[in-house]
């Protein structure tokens, strides 16, 4: 389990194919302090550690999540939002995030509002209906609160600091986004529907 509060970026530096996808991430995290098997939440993917070096992991990803993520567009020299596994006693300063992907989303316009940038994206047909004004998100592994919703669009607001500590300030029209909805709203959606 993850808060969405992203806590380092990042770098992939090298990608390699061998029946899965393997991929190295470079990190400022203690790899002292990382366990192989350990789950490192890349790009708001719950992802296990397989080896590990001085300032470096590698995971070993599956090609049924490469096909449900948009880790098929990572590349050598992408900077990557991590995330480390909640422990007991830890801060829940997001929302209890899964690290399990529900589908991809598509950026469709980014606008500057003040000091903050206003992103809008595109959910997938069937999981729009998850997304509510003023509920959580978690886009490339970030909790964030959504401002509005027009059918499958909604909107979200990015304030310098999210900008600064995540790969929020590279983003661009027609980016895909790892896109996971809240676990309240699917179980309240859930209820609806038996009752």
């Amino acid at each position: 389990m993850f808060t969405g509060i992203v806590t380092d970026m990042g770098t992939v530096t090298e990608l390699e194919q061998q029946g899965d996808l393997r991929a190295r991430i470079t990190t400022a995290y203690d790899t002292a302090s990382i366990d192989i098997g350990a789950s490192i939440a890349s790009d708001g993917v719950c992802l296990t550690v397989i080896a590990l070096g001085d300032d470096w992991y590698d995971v070993q990803i599956s090609a049924e999540t490469v096909s449900k993520t948009n880790l098929d567009t990572w590349t050598v020299g992408k900077r990557v939002n991590l995330e480390r596994a909640l422990k007991v006693g830890d801060e829940l300063g997001g929302h209890i995030v899964s690290g399990h992907v529900d589908g991809v989303a598509e950026v469709v316009a980014v606008e500057d509002e003040g000091d903050s940038t206003r992103v809008t994206l595109r959910a997938p047909k069937d999981l729009a209906r998850f997304i509510a004004p003023k509920g959580s998100v978690a886009l490339n592994g970030t909790s964030l609160t959504v401002n509005d919703v027009n059918d499958c669009d909604f909107g979200i607001n990015f304030i310098p600091h999210t900008k600064e500590v995540t790969t929020w300030g590279d983003v661009g029209v027609g980016d895909r986004v790892n896109l996971e909805i809240d676990t309240l709203a699917r179980y309240v959606a859930r209820l609806a529907e038996m009752s």
